[in-house]
Protein backbone atom coordinates (compact mmCIF):
# COMPACT_ATOMS: atom_id res chain seq x y z
CA UNK A 1 0.00 0.00 0.00
CA UNK A 2 0.78 3.35 -0.75
CA UNK A 3 2.29 5.79 2.63
CA UNK A 4 2.49 9.60 2.79
CA UNK A 5 4.52 11.78 4.61
CA UNK A 6 2.98 14.20 6.13
CA UNK A 7 6.06 16.31 7.46
CA UNK A 8 9.24 17.07 5.76
CA UNK A 9 10.70 13.80 4.37
CA UNK A 10 13.88 14.73 6.36
CA UNK A 11 11.89 13.63 9.44
CA UNK A 12 10.73 10.78 11.25
CA UNK A 13 6.80 10.39 10.51
CA UNK A 14 4.57 8.69 8.40
CA UNK A 15 1.13 7.97 8.33
CA UNK A 16 -0.70 4.87 6.65
CA UNK A 17 -2.68 4.56 3.65
CA UNK A 18 -6.12 5.95 4.01
CA UNK A 19 -6.94 4.44 0.69
CA UNK A 20 -9.76 1.71 2.15
CA UNK A 21 -11.97 3.12 4.85
CA UNK A 22 -11.93 1.69 8.69
CA UNK A 23 -14.86 -1.04 9.41
CA UNK A 24 -17.36 0.59 11.27
CA UNK A 25 -19.55 -2.44 13.04
CA UNK A 26 -19.02 -4.52 16.32
CA UNK A 27 -17.18 -7.78 16.76
CA UNK A 28 -20.73 -9.66 17.09
CA UNK A 29 -22.22 -8.05 13.75
CA UNK A 30 -18.71 -9.17 11.73
CA UNK A 31 -19.42 -12.57 12.83
CA UNK A 32 -22.84 -12.36 11.54
CA UNK A 33 -21.68 -11.57 8.08
CA UNK A 34 -18.83 -14.16 7.85
CA UNK A 35 -21.05 -17.00 9.44
CA UNK A 36 -23.87 -16.00 6.86
CA UNK A 37 -21.17 -15.77 4.11
CA UNK A 38 -18.88 -19.21 5.32
CA UNK A 39 -21.24 -21.04 7.57
CA UNK A 40 -20.07 -24.17 6.14
CA UNK A 41 -16.49 -23.52 6.24
CA UNK A 42 -14.23 -24.46 9.01
CA UNK A 43 -14.03 -21.83 11.67
CA UNK A 44 -11.91 -23.57 14.61
CA UNK A 45 -9.89 -26.97 15.12
CA UNK A 46 -8.73 -27.63 18.51
CA UNK A 47 -5.74 -30.71 17.88
CA UNK A 48 -5.74 -31.90 21.40
CA UNK A 49 -9.49 -32.53 21.88
CA UNK A 50 -10.31 -33.44 18.16
CA UNK A 51 -13.36 -31.26 17.83
CA UNK A 52 -14.40 -28.55 15.39
CA UNK A 53 -16.92 -26.07 14.67
CA UNK A 54 -17.67 -24.39 10.72
CA UNK A 55 -18.89 -21.43 11.00
CA UNK A 56 -22.71 -22.03 11.22
CA UNK A 57 -21.69 -24.07 14.34
CA UNK A 58 -20.05 -21.62 15.71
CA UNK A 59 -22.08 -18.90 15.17
CA UNK A 60 -24.94 -21.17 17.07
CA UNK A 61 -22.94 -21.93 19.95
CA UNK A 62 -21.50 -18.60 20.28
CA UNK A 63 -25.31 -17.41 20.88
CA UNK A 64 -26.02 -19.69 22.85
CA UNK A 65 -23.50 -18.91 25.20
CA UNK A 66 -24.13 -15.36 25.37
CA UNK A 67 -27.87 -16.26 26.16
CA UNK A 68 -26.57 -18.08 29.45
CA UNK A 69 -24.19 -15.38 30.15
CA UNK A 70 -27.27 -13.04 30.09
CA UNK A 71 -29.32 -15.43 32.24
CA UNK A 72 -26.71 -15.72 34.68
CA UNK A 73 -26.80 -12.04 35.34
CA UNK A 74 -24.23 -9.93 32.64
CA UNK A 75 -25.01 -6.84 30.60
CA UNK A 76 -23.69 -4.41 28.60
CA UNK A 77 -20.40 -2.80 30.11
CA UNK A 78 -20.37 -5.84 32.74
CA UNK A 79 -16.98 -7.48 33.02
CA UNK A 80 -16.28 -10.93 32.55
CA UNK A 81 -13.37 -12.40 33.19
CA UNK A 82 -11.42 -15.23 31.77
CA UNK A 83 -8.59 -17.28 33.40
CA UNK A 84 -7.43 -20.03 31.14
CA UNK A 85 -4.81 -21.14 28.84
CA UNK A 86 -6.01 -21.88 24.75
CA UNK A 87 -8.79 -24.00 24.56
CA UNK A 88 -12.07 -23.52 22.52
CA UNK A 89 -14.44 -21.96 25.26
CA UNK A 90 -11.96 -19.30 25.23
CA UNK A 91 -12.72 -18.25 21.43
CA UNK A 92 -16.59 -18.84 22.31
CA UNK A 93 -16.42 -16.58 25.78
CA UNK A 94 -14.45 -13.77 23.26
CA UNK A 95 -17.50 -13.67 20.89
CA UNK A 96 -20.54 -13.85 23.67
CA UNK A 97 -19.27 -11.41 25.58
CA UNK A 98 -18.83 -9.17 22.56
CA UNK A 99 -22.65 -10.03 21.62
CA UNK A 100 -24.13 -8.93 24.55
CA UNK A 101 -21.38 -5.73 25.08
CA UNK A 102 -19.81 -6.88 28.19
CA UNK A 103 -15.77 -6.57 28.81
CA UNK A 104 -13.96 -9.05 28.69
CA UNK A 105 -11.26 -9.11 31.07
CA UNK A 106 -8.56 -10.84 29.78
CA UNK A 107 -6.62 -12.75 33.24
CA UNK A 108 -2.93 -14.20 32.72
CA UNK A 109 -2.85 -18.08 33.21
CA UNK A 110 0.45 -17.22 35.04
CA UNK A 111 -1.07 -15.19 37.62
CA UNK A 112 -1.01 -16.51 41.24
CA UNK A 113 -3.45 -15.27 44.19
CA UNK A 114 -2.41 -11.36 45.05
CA UNK A 115 -2.09 -11.28 41.11
CA UNK A 116 -5.81 -12.72 40.58
CA UNK A 117 -7.26 -10.54 43.11
CA UNK A 118 -6.14 -7.52 42.10
CA UNK A 119 -7.24 -7.66 39.21
CA UNK A 120 -10.75 -8.71 40.02
CA UNK A 121 -10.53 -6.14 41.68
CA UNK A 122 -9.41 -2.94 40.30
CA UNK A 123 -11.55 -4.28 36.91
CA UNK A 124 -14.81 -5.22 38.90
CA UNK A 125 -15.31 -8.55 37.45
CA UNK A 126 -18.84 -10.11 38.50
CA UNK A 127 -18.55 -13.39 36.41
CA UNK A 128 -15.13 -15.60 35.73
CA UNK A 129 -14.96 -18.21 33.35
CA UNK A 130 -12.05 -20.21 34.10
CA UNK A 131 -10.61 -23.97 33.42
CA UNK A 132 -10.28 -25.85 36.76
CA UNK A 133 -6.49 -26.56 36.52
CA UNK A 134 -3.56 -26.32 33.95
CA UNK A 135 -0.12 -27.88 34.68
CA UNK A 136 0.88 -26.31 38.38
CA UNK A 137 -1.78 -24.12 38.12
CA UNK A 138 -4.72 -24.98 40.27
CA UNK A 139 -7.24 -22.43 39.60
CA UNK A 140 -10.14 -23.85 41.86
CA UNK A 141 -7.87 -23.67 44.69
CA UNK A 142 -6.38 -20.06 43.89
CA UNK A 143 -10.05 -18.52 43.15
CA UNK A 144 -11.39 -19.97 46.33
CA UNK A 145 -8.77 -18.24 48.30
CA UNK A 146 -9.49 -15.29 47.20
CA UNK A 147 -13.24 -14.73 46.91
CA UNK A 148 -13.50 -13.23 50.43
CA UNK A 149 -11.40 -10.55 49.06
CA UNK A 150 -13.76 -9.89 45.64
CA UNK A 151 -16.64 -8.53 47.07
CA UNK A 152 -17.84 -8.07 43.33
CA UNK A 153 -17.09 -11.77 41.97
CA UNK A 154 -20.93 -13.36 42.07
CA UNK A 155 -20.26 -16.65 40.44
CA UNK A 156 -17.46 -18.16 38.11
CA UNK A 157 -18.12 -20.95 35.63
CA UNK A 158 -15.95 -23.59 35.00
CA UNK A 159 -14.77 -24.97 31.83
CA UNK A 160 -15.28 -28.39 31.22
CA UNK A 161 -17.38 -29.21 34.58
CA UNK A 162 -20.63 -30.59 34.13
CA UNK A 163 -21.94 -27.18 35.28
CA UNK A 164 -21.21 -26.01 32.03
CA UNK A 165 -24.82 -26.12 31.08
CA UNK A 166 -25.59 -23.17 28.76
CA UNK A 167 -28.95 -21.95 30.31
CA UNK A 168 -31.21 -20.36 27.57
CA UNK A 169 -32.95 -16.99 27.69
CA UNK A 170 -35.51 -15.56 25.35
CA UNK A 171 -35.07 -12.34 23.51
CA UNK A 172 -32.39 -10.13 21.12
CA UNK A 173 -28.75 -8.91 22.10
CA UNK A 174 -28.87 -5.23 22.74
CA UNK A 175 -27.55 -2.33 19.99
CA UNK A 176 -23.77 -1.55 20.71
CA UNK A 177 -21.64 0.99 19.77
CA UNK A 178 -18.36 0.08 17.71
CA UNK A 179 -16.80 2.67 20.08
CA UNK A 180 -17.92 1.37 23.37
CA UNK A 181 -15.18 -0.72 25.44
CA UNK A 182 -15.38 -4.58 25.03
CA UNK A 183 -11.99 -5.83 26.43
CA UNK A 184 -9.62 -5.12 29.19
CA UNK A 185 -5.99 -6.25 29.35
CA UNK A 186 -3.37 -6.08 31.63
CA UNK A 187 0.14 -5.12 30.50
CA UNK A 188 3.36 -7.36 31.79
CA UNK A 189 5.14 -4.55 34.02
CA UNK A 190 8.19 -5.21 35.34
CA UNK A 191 7.49 -2.49 38.16
CA UNK A 192 4.72 -1.69 39.86
CA UNK A 193 0.83 -3.02 39.37
CA UNK A 194 -0.44 -4.03 36.25
CA UNK A 195 -2.26 -1.44 34.02
CA UNK A 196 -5.56 -2.74 32.40
CA UNK A 197 -5.21 -1.33 28.61
CA UNK A 198 -8.65 -0.85 27.86
CA UNK A 199 -9.89 -1.56 24.02
CA UNK A 200 -13.20 -1.30 21.99
CA UNK A 201 -14.26 -3.16 18.94
CA UNK A 202 -13.04 -0.66 16.56
CA UNK A 203 -9.76 -0.72 18.22
CA UNK A 204 -9.12 -4.28 18.13
CA UNK A 205 -11.53 -5.68 14.84
CA UNK A 206 -10.03 -3.21 12.61
CA UNK A 207 -6.41 -3.94 13.51
CA UNK A 208 -6.73 -7.48 13.11
CA UNK A 209 -8.96 -7.40 9.91
CA UNK A 210 -5.76 -4.64 8.77
CA UNK A 211 -3.61 -7.25 9.26
CA UNK A 212 -5.43 -9.92 8.03
CA UNK A 213 -5.66 -8.04 5.23
CA UNK A 214 -1.71 -7.32 4.65
CA UNK A 215 -1.15 -11.27 5.29
CA UNK A 216 -3.23 -11.91 1.83
CA UNK A 217 -5.93 -14.00 4.39
CA UNK A 218 -9.12 -15.70 3.17
CA UNK A 219 -11.63 -18.72 3.43
CA UNK A 220 -8.69 -21.05 2.38
CA UNK A 221 -6.59 -20.32 5.05
CA UNK A 222 -5.90 -21.96 8.11
CA UNK A 223 -3.59 -20.26 10.86
CA UNK A 224 -2.37 -21.91 13.69
CA UNK A 225 -2.16 -20.19 16.88
CA UNK A 226 0.55 -21.24 19.74
CA UNK A 227 0.23 -18.03 20.91
CA UNK A 228 -1.88 -17.38 23.91
CA UNK A 229 -5.58 -15.82 23.56
CA UNK A 230 -4.79 -14.19 27.07
CA UNK A 231 -2.63 -11.42 24.59
CA UNK A 232 -3.07 -9.66 21.73
CA UNK A 233 -1.73 -11.66 19.55
CA UNK A 234 -3.81 -14.88 19.99
CA UNK A 235 -6.88 -13.08 20.15
CA UNK A 236 -6.50 -10.15 17.71
CA UNK A 237 -4.14 -10.93 15.61
CA UNK A 238 -5.17 -14.71 15.44
CA UNK A 239 -8.95 -14.77 16.27
CA UNK A 240 -10.04 -11.58 15.10
CA UNK A 241 -8.18 -11.79 11.94
CA UNK A 242 -9.16 -15.21 11.03
CA UNK A 243 -12.98 -14.28 11.56
CA UNK A 244 -12.72 -10.91 9.86
CA UNK A 245 -11.86 -13.15 6.63
CA UNK A 246 -13.39 -16.35 7.00
CA UNK A 247 -10.24 -18.66 7.99
CA UNK A 248 -9.53 -20.95 10.66
CA UNK A 249 -8.20 -21.26 13.85
CA UNK A 250 -5.88 -24.27 14.71
CA UNK A 251 -5.30 -24.58 18.29
CA UNK A 252 -2.56 -27.19 18.37
CA UNK A 253 -1.96 -27.19 22.23
CA UNK A 254 -3.83 -25.51 25.55
CA UNK A 255 0.10 -23.96 25.76
CA UNK A 256 3.45 -23.66 23.89
CA UNK A 257 4.43 -27.46 22.97
CA UNK A 258 6.95 -27.00 19.77
CA UNK A 259 6.23 -30.33 19.01
CA UNK A 260 2.33 -29.83 18.93
CA UNK A 261 3.23 -26.54 17.05
CA UNK A 262 4.55 -28.32 14.07
CA UNK A 263 2.42 -31.79 14.20
CA UNK A 264 -0.86 -29.06 14.27
CA UNK A 265 0.88 -27.44 11.17
CA UNK A 266 1.40 -30.96 9.20
CA UNK A 267 -1.95 -32.20 10.20
CA UNK A 268 -4.16 -29.81 9.64
CA UNK A 269 -2.59 -27.98 6.33
CA UNK A 270 -2.36 -24.56 7.97
CA UNK A 271 -0.79 -22.16 5.50
CA UNK A 272 0.19 -19.73 8.41
CA UNK A 273 1.76 -19.64 11.69
CA UNK A 274 2.36 -17.48 14.82
CA UNK A 275 4.59 -17.63 17.73
CA UNK A 276 7.60 -15.16 19.36
CA UNK A 277 11.26 -15.32 18.57
CA UNK A 278 11.64 -17.77 21.09
CA UNK A 279 9.27 -20.10 20.13
CA UNK A 280 10.14 -19.99 16.33
CA UNK A 281 13.70 -21.04 17.51
CA UNK A 282 12.40 -24.05 19.66
CA UNK A 283 10.83 -25.19 16.66
CA UNK A 284 13.16 -24.66 14.35
CA UNK A 285 15.72 -26.81 16.98
CA UNK A 286 13.47 -29.64 18.15
CA UNK A 287 15.00 -33.04 17.81
CA UNK A 288 12.96 -34.85 13.64
CA UNK A 289 12.24 -31.25 12.88
CA UNK A 290 12.80 -32.87 8.94
CA UNK A 291 10.13 -35.42 9.68
CA UNK A 292 7.47 -32.85 9.67
CA UNK A 293 5.52 -32.03 6.65
CA UNK A 294 5.58 -27.99 6.00
CA UNK A 295 5.10 -27.57 2.50
CA UNK A 296 1.14 -25.94 2.98
CA UNK A 297 3.06 -23.13 5.06
CA UNK A 298 3.41 -19.66 3.26
CA UNK A 299 2.92 -17.05 5.87
CA UNK A 300 2.90 -15.63 8.97
CA UNK A 301 3.38 -13.42 12.16
CA UNK A 302 6.80 -13.13 14.17
CA UNK A 303 6.48 -10.53 16.68
CA UNK A 304 6.74 -9.97 20.96
CA UNK A 305 10.24 -8.79 21.18
CA UNK A 306 13.31 -8.09 18.43
CA UNK A 307 13.25 -10.86 15.62
CA UNK A 308 16.93 -11.91 15.47
CA UNK A 309 17.41 -11.47 11.49
CA UNK A 310 19.74 -15.09 11.24
CA UNK A 311 16.08 -16.74 13.26
CA UNK A 312 13.76 -14.85 10.53
CA UNK A 313 15.88 -16.18 7.73
CA UNK A 314 15.60 -19.99 9.11
CA UNK A 315 12.28 -19.70 9.43
CA UNK A 316 11.27 -18.16 5.53
CA UNK A 317 13.81 -21.24 4.08
CA UNK A 318 13.18 -23.91 6.81
CA UNK A 319 9.41 -23.22 8.01
CA UNK A 320 8.73 -22.70 4.48
CA UNK A 321 7.01 -19.31 5.64
CA UNK A 322 8.09 -16.84 2.32
CA UNK A 323 6.01 -14.05 3.17
CA UNK A 324 6.25 -14.05 6.86
CA UNK A 325 5.30 -11.13 8.48
CA UNK A 326 7.33 -9.25 11.82
CA UNK A 327 5.29 -7.27 13.46
CA UNK A 328 5.50 -4.37 15.68
CA UNK A 329 2.85 -3.19 18.77
CA UNK A 330 1.96 -3.34 21.91
CA UNK A 331 -1.03 -4.16 23.80
CA UNK A 332 -1.82 -0.50 24.02
CA UNK A 333 -2.52 -0.08 20.47
CA UNK A 334 -4.29 -2.84 19.35
CA UNK A 335 -1.69 -3.94 19.36
CA UNK A 336 0.00 -3.65 15.50
CA UNK A 337 1.73 -0.67 14.78
CA UNK A 338 4.22 -1.80 12.07
CA UNK A 339 4.26 -4.75 9.61
CA UNK A 340 6.50 -6.23 6.83
CA UNK A 341 4.51 -6.60 3.43
CA UNK A 342 4.43 -10.02 1.84
CA UNK A 343 6.25 -8.27 -1.42
CA UNK A 344 9.12 -6.89 0.70
CA UNK A 345 12.52 -8.19 -0.18
CA UNK A 346 14.41 -10.42 2.53
CA UNK A 347 16.57 -7.86 3.89
CA UNK A 348 13.51 -5.15 4.70
CA UNK A 349 11.61 -8.69 5.89
CA UNK A 350 14.60 -9.48 8.32
CA UNK A 351 16.11 -6.32 9.48
CA UNK A 352 13.12 -4.06 9.67
CA UNK A 353 9.79 -4.48 11.73
CA UNK A 354 8.24 -2.93 8.72
CA UNK A 355 6.25 0.27 7.86
CA UNK A 356 3.80 2.07 9.26
CA UNK A 357 -0.16 0.35 8.84
CA UNK A 358 -3.25 1.73 7.46
CA UNK A 359 -5.01 4.68 9.29
CA UNK A 360 -1.99 4.67 11.70
CA UNK A 361 0.66 7.16 12.10
CA UNK A 362 3.99 7.15 13.65
CA UNK A 363 7.02 9.37 14.42
CA UNK A 364 10.31 8.85 16.41
CA UNK A 365 10.92 11.72 19.20
CA UNK A 366 13.82 12.97 20.63
CA UNK A 367 12.70 11.25 24.29
CA UNK A 368 13.48 14.29 26.70
CA UNK A 369 12.03 17.14 24.23
CA UNK A 370 9.47 15.45 22.17
CA UNK A 371 10.23 16.74 19.00
CA UNK A 372 10.33 14.99 16.10
CA UNK A 373 13.85 13.66 14.93
CA UNK A 374 15.86 13.41 11.46
CA UNK A 375 15.75 9.95 10.15
CA UNK A 376 18.00 7.21 10.51
CA UNK A 377 18.47 8.99 14.22
CA UNK A 378 17.31 6.95 17.05
CA UNK A 379 14.22 8.08 19.34
CA UNK A 380 11.39 6.74 21.15
CA UNK A 381 8.76 5.41 18.90
CA UNK A 382 5.43 7.19 19.39
CA UNK A 383 2.03 6.45 17.71
CA UNK A 384 -1.48 7.45 16.77
CA UNK A 385 -4.60 6.70 15.04
CA UNK A 386 -7.48 4.45 15.15
CA UNK A 387 -5.69 1.58 17.35
CA UNK A 388 -4.62 3.65 20.35
CA UNK A 389 -6.29 2.69 23.43
CA UNK A 390 -9.23 3.88 24.96
CA UNK A 391 -6.88 4.40 28.55
CA UNK A 392 -6.14 2.22 31.32
CA UNK A 393 -9.07 1.37 33.51
CA UNK A 394 -10.15 3.83 36.10
CA UNK A 395 -6.55 5.43 35.92
CA UNK A 396 -6.67 8.78 34.76
CA UNK A 397 -3.03 9.69 35.74
CA UNK A 398 -1.49 7.10 34.08
CA UNK A 399 -3.64 7.44 31.00
CA UNK A 400 -2.22 11.02 30.61
CA UNK A 401 1.44 9.66 31.58
CA UNK A 402 1.14 7.36 28.20
CA UNK A 403 -1.03 9.46 25.87
CA UNK A 404 -0.29 13.24 25.27
CA UNK A 405 -2.71 15.91 24.94
CA UNK A 406 -2.60 15.60 20.83
CA UNK A 407 -2.88 11.79 20.68
CA UNK A 408 0.14 10.16 20.52
CA UNK A 409 0.87 6.74 22.51
CA UNK A 410 4.67 6.63 24.44
CA UNK A 411 5.41 3.33 23.48
CA UNK A 412 8.96 3.09 25.36
CA UNK A 413 10.70 2.23 22.50
CA UNK A 414 14.25 3.27 21.27
CA UNK A 415 13.87 2.75 17.51
CA UNK A 416 15.17 4.43 13.66
CA UNK A 417 13.19 5.48 10.76
CA UNK A 418 14.92 4.93 7.84
CA UNK A 419 14.45 7.13 4.75
CA UNK A 420 12.17 4.59 2.57
CA UNK A 421 9.95 5.05 6.12
CA UNK A 422 10.84 0.98 7.29
CA UNK A 423 11.83 0.85 11.17
CA UNK A 424 14.27 -0.54 13.19
CA UNK A 425 13.43 -1.45 16.89
CA UNK A 426 17.16 -0.81 18.66
CA UNK A 427 15.66 -1.81 22.47
CA UNK A 428 13.86 -0.02 25.31
CA UNK A 429 14.75 3.15 26.33
CA UNK A 430 15.06 1.69 30.08
CA UNK A 431 17.00 -1.12 28.38
CA UNK A 432 19.88 1.22 27.03
CA UNK A 433 23.45 1.02 27.92
CA UNK A 434 24.96 4.10 28.92
CA UNK A 435 28.79 2.76 29.20
CA UNK A 436 31.52 5.73 29.63
CA UNK A 437 28.73 8.36 27.81
CA UNK A 438 29.05 5.70 24.66
CA UNK A 439 25.02 4.67 24.37
CA UNK A 440 24.71 1.14 23.10
CA UNK A 441 21.30 -0.74 21.88
CA UNK A 442 21.31 -3.94 23.56
CA UNK A 443 19.46 -5.22 20.25
CA UNK A 444 22.62 -4.56 17.61
CA UNK A 445 24.80 -7.00 19.87
CA UNK A 446 21.98 -9.77 19.87
CA UNK A 447 21.83 -9.54 15.74
CA UNK A 448 25.40 -9.73 15.78
CA UNK A 449 25.91 -12.33 18.36
CA UNK A 450 22.93 -14.96 16.12
CA UNK A 451 25.64 -15.30 13.80
CA UNK A 452 27.69 -17.36 16.49
CA UNK A 453 27.62 -20.90 14.94
CA UNK A 454 27.40 -22.13 18.88
CA UNK A 455 24.46 -19.50 20.13
CA UNK A 456 20.57 -20.56 19.63
CA UNK A 457 19.74 -17.48 21.40
CA UNK A 458 21.34 -14.64 23.36
CA UNK A 459 19.99 -11.42 25.45
CA UNK A 460 22.38 -8.43 25.78
CA UNK A 461 22.07 -6.18 29.28
CA UNK A 462 23.74 -3.55 30.90
CA UNK A 463 25.20 -4.52 34.44
CA UNK A 464 26.87 -2.42 36.96
CA UNK A 465 30.27 -1.10 36.67
CA UNK A 466 32.56 1.13 38.93
CA UNK A 467 34.58 2.52 36.18
CA UNK A 468 32.48 3.08 33.01
CA UNK A 469 28.85 3.24 34.75
CA UNK A 470 27.66 0.11 33.07
CA UNK A 471 28.92 -2.87 31.25
CA UNK A 472 27.60 -5.31 28.41
CA UNK A 473 26.48 -8.84 29.76
CA UNK A 474 25.98 -11.43 27.32
CA UNK A 475 23.56 -14.43 28.59
CA UNK A 476 23.26 -17.28 26.08
CA UNK A 477 21.71 -20.04 24.54
CA UNK A 478 24.09 -23.29 22.82
CA UNK A 479 22.90 -24.86 20.10
CA UNK A 480 24.49 -28.11 21.54
CA UNK A 481 23.55 -27.64 25.28
CA UNK A 482 26.88 -30.35 26.57
CA UNK A 483 28.63 -27.70 24.26
CA UNK A 484 30.92 -24.80 26.04
CA UNK A 485 31.68 -20.81 25.18
CA UNK A 486 33.84 -18.96 27.42
CA UNK A 487 34.17 -15.39 27.65
CA UNK A 488 37.34 -15.51 25.79
CA UNK A 489 35.50 -17.28 22.67
CA UNK A 490 33.27 -14.14 22.51
CA UNK A 491 35.80 -11.83 22.90
CA UNK A 492 38.13 -13.47 19.69
CA UNK A 493 34.24 -13.45 17.79
CA UNK A 494 34.09 -10.25 18.47
CA UNK A 495 37.60 -9.04 17.30
CA UNK A 496 37.88 -6.59 14.91
CA UNK A 497 34.05 -7.32 13.97
CA UNK A 498 32.68 -5.26 16.68
CA UNK A 499 33.43 -2.06 18.33
CA UNK A 500 35.42 -2.58 21.42
CA UNK A 501 33.18 -0.52 23.69
CA UNK A 502 29.97 -3.10 22.41
CA UNK A 503 31.88 -6.13 23.38
CA UNK A 504 30.26 -7.93 26.35
CA UNK A 505 32.76 -8.26 29.16
CA UNK A 506 30.66 -10.71 31.11
CA UNK A 507 29.05 -13.91 29.64
CA UNK A 508 26.19 -15.75 31.35
CA UNK A 509 25.70 -19.16 29.70
CA UNK A 510 21.99 -20.44 30.57
CA UNK A 511 19.76 -22.97 29.38
CA UNK A 512 16.68 -20.69 28.72
CA UNK A 513 15.31 -16.86 29.47
CA UNK A 514 12.85 -15.84 31.91
CA UNK A 515 9.86 -15.14 30.07
CA UNK A 516 6.06 -13.56 29.96
CA UNK A 517 3.12 -15.47 29.26
CA UNK A 518 3.32 -13.46 26.27
CA UNK A 519 6.80 -14.67 25.46
CA UNK A 520 8.60 -11.43 26.08
CA UNK A 521 12.33 -12.44 28.09
CA UNK A 522 12.33 -10.58 31.28
CA UNK A 523 15.17 -8.45 31.15
CA UNK A 524 14.90 -7.16 34.45
CA UNK A 525 15.27 -10.24 35.66
CA UNK A 526 18.55 -11.31 33.58
CA UNK A 527 20.20 -7.64 34.82
CA UNK A 528 19.23 -8.55 38.88
CA UNK A 529 20.44 -11.95 38.17
CA UNK A 530 23.70 -10.64 36.92
CA UNK A 531 24.00 -7.89 39.28
CA UNK A 532 23.79 -10.50 42.20
CA UNK A 533 26.82 -12.82 40.72
CA UNK A 534 29.08 -9.73 40.42
CA UNK A 535 28.46 -8.55 44.35
CA UNK A 536 29.13 -12.08 45.58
Amino acid sequence: MSETSEVSEQLSHTSGSADSSLLTETIGRRLDRTVAAFGEREALADVPSGRRWTYAELGRDVDLLARDLRARGVGKGDRVGIWSPNCPEWVLVQYATARLGAILVNINPAYRTDELAYVLNQSGVSLLVAMSAYRDSDYRAMTAEVRGRCPELRETLWIGDPEWRLLDSPGGFPELDCHEPINIQYTSGTTGFPKGATLSHHNILNNGHCVGELLGYSEQDRICLPVPFYHCFGMVLGNLAAVSHGACVVIPSPGFDPAAALHAVAAERATSLYGVPTMFIAELGLPGFADHDLSSLRTGLMGGSPCPVEVMKRVVTDLHMPEVAIAYGMTETSPVSTLTRRDDDLEHRTATVGRVLPHVEVRIADPVSGRTVPRGTPGELRTRGYSVMLGYWNEPERTAEAIDPDGWMRTGDLAVMREDGYLSVVGRIKDMIIRGGENIYPREIEEFLHGHPGIADVQVVGVPDDRYGEEVCAFVVLRDPAGTLTLDDLTEYCRGRLAHYKTPRHLRVVTAFPMTVSGKVRKTELRESAARDLRQ
